[in-house]
């Protein structure tokens, strides 16, 4: 192989390489990370009722923030609850009682 063709392989090899480094980049940085993220907006303005257990609407029951345990008092729900698992929720634990 002569010193031209040589470097002309180098030179495409090389550009390549840099190429798809920046493409790579491009397309895994830091900046294009599409994970979905927690919301910061402010929960909406309940009914008025500060205890807790009435509820109403068709999202009766959204996740607590925090994690903390929240239950379902719907009146729906709380027909096919056993008496164990209304006495966990009732003490503010989370139900490991179908």
């Amino acid at each position: 192989m002569n010193i031209g063709r040589r470097a002309l392989i180098a030179t495409a090899v090389a550009g390549s390489m840099l190429g798809g480094g920046a493409i790579g980049a491009a397309v895994f940085g830091a900046g294009s990370g599409g994970a979905q993220t927690t919301s910061t907006t402010a929960p909406a303005a309940s009914n008025g009722s500060s205890s807790g257990s009435s509820n109403s609407g068709s999202n009766a029951n959204p996740p607590a923030p925090g994690g903390t345990f929240k239950p379902n008092e719907d009146p729906t729900h709380e027909k096919g609850e056993s008496a164990q698992r209304e006495a966990q929720e009732d003490a503010g634990q989370r139900p490991t009682v179908p």
